[in-house]
């Protein structure tokens, strides 16, 4: 099943090229009180909303996919978790590249362990991506994007896919500078998730995706998540090894090799097998 966010905060299910508006369905999500749990109430009361935008699915609207703004399916993430150079022939691209580089040593994911970034940072595809700083290089990154559905803690490997509610595209926008990848990676819009949530049981296999970029119709980035240098669930398992992750929690799994610098005003095009596709535009100027 595909579900999606979109226009004003409107729960959709994706059937085809039509977006079933079962918003109402949002009413099984129970009342809260300061302070609140954390995760995203939303995959937290995941079942029951299902339950009720199943009931609601056959008489309600519909509306063309193409006429709708789409937002993150997800609106509050307790974190993203992002997994940097977990694939071979990006860290080989690195090493060649001090635009990426910037005088670190490229060792592996082991060596770097994963990163944070800002929830503030998340858009969806419905909304332009506003770059910062016009004296530095702004960078796309195409990655699988793990959408945690239930509370976790120091699971291990075998269980792992247990706790994954599903799937959608992440884009990594990236400043690229010397400081740390929380601080240049969390600036606002450059987390883009999309183009919906494609629950698990449509996904067999996470780690035989394939995946690709393009910028204004130019191809960029093209691989397939068997090369990820950690799958999924290693992913997973080594996240909760140091983080409680809880419902609506985003795993960032790395991106291929092809990363490359974006400017104002361009189109961003990227898909992952399964999932679906994308676009989202650049902001014609840069932010402040």
């Amino acid at each position: 099943m595909r579900i999606c966010r979109f226009d004003d905060d409107r729960l959709g299910l994706v059937e085809g090229a039509e977006v079933v508006d079962v918003t109402p369905a949002l009413e099984a999500i129970a009342a809260r009180r300061w302070p609140l749990a954390p995760g995203d109430a939303l995959i937290a009361n995941f079942d029951a909303v299902l339950e009720r935008a199943r009931a609601l699915a056959p008489r309600a609207p519909r509306r063309a996919l193409a006429e709708v703004r789409l937002r993150a399916p997800l609106a509050n993430p307790s974190k993203i978790v992002n997994a940097p150079i977990n694939y071979q022939a990006h860290i080989d691209e690195s090493k060649r590249d001090q635009g990426i580089a910037h005088g670190r040593e490229i060792k592996s994911i082991g060596d770097w362990g994963l990163f944070l970034k800002s929830p503030s940072s998340l858009v969806g595809p419905g909304e332009p991506i506003r770059l910062r700083f016009p004296e530095r290089r702004n960078d796309h990154e195409v990655e699988l994007a793990v959408v945690i559905g239930r509370t976790a803690n120091r699971v291990r490997r075998e269980d792992a896919l247990a706790c994954v509610l599903g799937y959608a595209i992440g884009l990594d926008m990236t400043l690229r500078g010397p400081e740390f990848p929380s601080f240049r990676k969390s600036i606002d819009t450059y987390s883009v998730l999309g183009p919906w949530l494609v629950t698990r049981d449509e996904i067999p296999d996470p780690n035989q995706l394939g995946l690709w970029l393009t910028v204004n119709g130019e191809p960029r980035q093209r691989s397939n998540t068997r090369h990820m240098v950690y799958g999924v669930e290693r992913l997973i398992e080594y996240a909760a090894s140091f983080y409680t992750l809880y419902p609506g929690d985003l795993i960032f799994t790395g991106t291929p090799e092809g990363v490359g610098p974006v400017r104002p005003g361009d189109e961003i095009r990227a898909g992952i097998e399964g999932i679906g596709e994308f676009a989202i535009r650049v902001a014609p100027e840069y932010a402040g």
